[in-house]
């Protein structure tokens, strides 16, 4: 592993935390290894969750775990985790515009350095999810944040950032666009919300 990835994981286990690590193509080496792995040895458990009705979309997630074994150790990045993952996600997504049903599908590979049953995998990864689309993937779209020019005290401008969701969750505002658009026509909008 690279020394940075071995420095996050230290600093996870020095207080007292635990990571679950998504597997990336840019790691091409031990991507390519993980998915041989999973492709030559019988996952240890494996378990499925349906999620439907929901935005015009059925979600069929399944998530199979690896045990990794002592005589794998040997490899660099099994030394720190003890649980191979894959999750693959089909979508179904209903196409209003041409009355019809479009499939996606995908596959990602995490590592943990728990021991996890699938089912436990599922629950995380969504939960994972749950916070990239209500806070990171908010941020970015509402809020411009991968767009800022912003080169001299950039956190400053983050925690502003977050402080504005912060307030919007607050005060059970559901839509974000919405709100920043109404408080930009009238600035008194501001003052009324709880927790200023």
């Amino acid at each position: 592993m690279l020394c940075i990835h071995k420095k996050t994981l230290e600093s996870a286990q020095q207080s007292d935390n635990h990571l679950l690590v998504q597997l990336k193509r840019n790691q091409p080496t031990l991507y390519d290894k993980m998915k041989q792995y999973t492709e030559n040895i019988p996952a240890n458990d494996t378990h499925c969750l349906h999620d439907s009705g929901k935005r015009n979309r059925i979600e069929t997630r399944t998530a199979s775990t690896w045990k990794i074994k002592e005589d794998k150790k040997n490899t660099h990045w099994a030394d720190a985790f003890k649980t191979l993952i894959l999750v693959h996600r089909q979508v179904d997504r209903f196409n209003t515009r041409k009355k019809n049903w479009v499939t996606s599908e995908e596959t990602a590979y995490y590592l943990c350095d728990l021991k996890l049953s699938a089912e436990e995998v599922n629950k995380v990864v969504r939960d994972h999810w749950g916070i990239e689309n209500r806070i990171h993937h908010v941020r970015d779209t509402r809020l411009n944040e991968d767009a800022s020019r912003i080169r001299k005290n950039p956190s400053v401008f983050a925690l502003l950032r977050s402080f504005v969701l912060n307030i919007f969750r607050f005060n059970k505002v559901e839509n974000i666009s919405l709100a920043l658009y109404d408080n930009t026509l009238e600035l008194d909008n501001i003052l009324v919300y709880k927790g200023l």
